[in-house]
Order: C-alpha cells, then sequence, then structure tokens
C-alpha cells in the first residue's frame, strides 16, 4: 500500500527536505504541499492523503485550526492521519494540536529515520505517538481542577485500565497482549471508552485521560 502524505510547513526548505527524504520511499508518495494553514486545509481537501505532516506554527492560519478543519472536513472513514511538527518539544501548541485531533508529534530534527517510521506508524496502525515529553507536558496542564468529569464514574475498572494504556501510545493489539484478551474485546473496550468520555477518537480520549488526572494515576 502507498501512503499518500501532504507536507504543510511555511518553509520551503524544510519542505523540500521532507519531500527529498519521504518521496525516496518507494511505499511513501508526496502528493501536495502547503505553505500555510488554510492552504493545507485546501491541498487535503483535494488530494485526500492518509498523513499530513503539520507544522503548528504558520502563518494566516496556524496548525491546530488548520487539523482541526482537515478532520471535520474529512468524510467518515477517510479522515487523514495528523502528524505535527514543531522545533521544541514542550512547545504548549503540541498540547492543542493533540486535543484537536493530530495523532502524533514529531521534532523537526528527528533523523529520517525516526519520520519515517512516525509515518508509516500513524498511517497503519491505530496507535498515538509521542514521546514521555509530550505526556509530561499534557499532565502539566492538567488534571483539571474538580469536580471530576462524570465520565469518570460510568468507566468499568477493565476500561480505565484500558485508557490507562491508550493514554502510553500502545496499539489494541498491544493492548490485547499485554491484558491477554483478544483484539476484538479490546476494540469493545475501546469503542465503551469513546462513547462514555463522549470523545470523538482515540487521541481526544487520551487528552481526557491526561486532564482528568487518570493517565497519571498509578
Amino acid at each position: 500500500m502507498t501512503i499518500r502524505l501532504v507536507l504543510a510547513d511555511d518553509e520551503r526548505m524544510v519542505r523540500s527536505a521532507l519531500r527529498a527524504i519521504l518521496g525516496a520511499e518507494p511505499d511513501l508518495e508526496v502528493v501536495g504541499e502547503a505553505a500555510t494553514g488554510a492552504e493545507a486545509v485546501s491541498v487535503v481537501r483535494a488530494t485526500a492523503p492518509d498523513v499530513v505532516l503539520m507544522d503548528v506554527r504558520m502563518p494566516e492560519v496556524d496548525g491546530i485550526r488548520a487539523t482541526e478543519r482537515v478532520l471535520a472536513a474529512a468524510t467518515a472513514g477517510r479522515a487523514p492521519r495528523v502528524l505535527v511538527l514543531t522545533t521544541f518539544e514542550n512547545d504548549d501548541h503540541v498540547l492543542a494540536a493533540l486535543r484537536a485531533g493530530a495523532a502524533g508529534f514529531l521534532l523537526k530534527r528527528s533523523e529520517a529515520e525516526t519520520l519515517l517510521h512516525a509515518v508509516r506508524v500513524v498511517a497503519r496502525s491505530d496507535t498515538l505517538l509521542f514521546p514521555a515529553s509530550v505526556r509530561a507536558l499534557a499532565l502539566a496542564h492538567g488534571p483539571r481542577p474538580s469536580p471530576a468529569p462524570p465520565w469518570l464514574t460510568r468507566l468499568t475498572d477493565r476500561e480505565r485500565e484500558v485508557l490507562r494504556l491508550m493514554a502510553t501510545g500502545l496499539t489494541n493489539a498491544e493492548i490485547a497482549a499485554r491484558l491477554t484478551v483478544g483484539p476484538a474485546t479490546v476494540k469493545s473496550h475501546v469503542a465503551a471508552v469513546l462513547a462514555k468520555t463522549g470523545t470523538r477518537d482515540r487521541t481526544q480520549a487520551v487528552i481526557a485521560a491526561f486532564e482528568s488526572g487518570l493517565a497519571g494515576d498509578r
């Protein structure tokens, strides 16, 4: 399967470097580029990529708003996965982008191998990709003041456990192996977590776990 990519960054040199690295791989195809957030939304709409590499800081419309618009406009089942690009790992904008629905986070100074791995992981699995620094950033901004969100009391013990494991970036298959249950069982638990937390996707559920303090609960 060829993974179709859109590159969104206001620096031409960054886009050129990304295109050179990604375009050299037989399973990756760059189908569009954008220099602003507004342009990124238009290009994604026109090309329907699998993954968008989105600079978090861009003119006109930043990467956060662009991520929201890209995901909101996507046809059901065809939403691209968004990888946020940033210069600083402690950038508060990264957390905002994850709240907006981004599937992962990548430093611009990452090695080529890390970039290629990140693109393939988010395109082909249900995992979320962010390092410990982002989890620490999320926990630094949460939990939010009491009262605790009502959904916390609605989760079963197993659903809480599944959500904690989701927050570590594990896929459904990895969670199943950890809990010694079948993948279908984990998929059912994840669906229940999304329904009870009132979140639209895995990323939103994990952010809710951070903000409630559940992800930091040991």
